[in-house]
């Protein structure tokens, strides 16, 4: 944890108030405040700041705001991605989010197991969200949006975050064209499940605007495959 993320209304006094379990145990634990020292805290979509501890208790940390602080930059990138297994899902939503993703698209697809959206997993993004802002210093979530069928979501929604100067790409292991690097535009990147997109989905995507891209004849697991080319692209 890197930063403590509050609520707004947690913020509206003089002092705020740190009063979340976990928070408190995982500063108890690894920090070890004391009164006086400093904490920086960030009010979820808002601005980060550096506070003073003023009091430390069981139940409560206090806290009083000193400056306002930058944020970190985010990346220009809308994240496509075929909805993986609960628990890898966690996992690549928490690295999404330290990695300054904008915003997130979770899709159904042919190997997508239907039971997969019907998961609890699913009713903790938020949690899962915290979590990676908390590791980068961030404070703004990004946009998260479920689609439950493939070819509705590729054919009159997709097509809306594609132009010139945002492009969309699939990654795709038996593509001829190779992953950019180094780009100075926004895109759209999307990333199948554990087994690729079938062809017709391949093609589908292609037919509406997508580019079908390579990152070698190395087959990767979706999470290794979201840091690695979000790496490549905006290295």
């Amino acid at each position: 944890m890197n930063i403590v993320l509050l609520e707004a209304e947690q913020t509206q006094s003089e002092f705020w108030k740190i009063e979340n379990p976990r928070q408190l145990q995982h500063l108890s634990q690894h920090i070890q405040l004391n009164a006086g020292d400093t904490l920086k805290v960030g009010i979820r979509n808002g601005q980060r700041h550096l506070t003073e501890v003023v009091t430390i208790s069981g139940q409560h940390i206090v806290l009083r705001p000193i400056q306002a602080e930058a944020l970190p930059a985010k990346l220009p990138v809308h994240l496509i991605l075929a909805l993986p297994r609960p628990k890898v899902l966690r996992r690549i939503i928490m690295d999404a989010v330290t990695l300054g993703v904008e915003r997130i698209s979770l899709i159904h697809s042919y190997r997508v197991d239907k039971s997969y959206w019907q998961s609890p997993f699913l009713q903790q993004l938020n949690d899962y969200v915290t979590l990676g802002l908390e590791q980068a210093g961030d404070t703004i979530e990004p946009e998260i949006q479920l689609y439950k069928r493939f070819k509705p979501f590729v054919e009159d929604i997709l097509p809306s975050f594609i132009s010139g100067q945002r492009p969309a790409y699939v990654a795709h292991p038996y593509a001829e064209q190779q992953m950019p690097y180094a780009i100075q535009h926004s895109c759209s990147l999307i990333i199948g499940p554990e087994g690729g997109f079938i062809p017709y989905e391949v093609d589908l995507l292609q037919k509406n605007g997508c580019q079908a891209m390579s990152l070698g004849n190395r087959i990767l697991r979706t999470e290794t495959a979201v840091s690695s080319i979000l790496g490549r692209l905006f290295v």
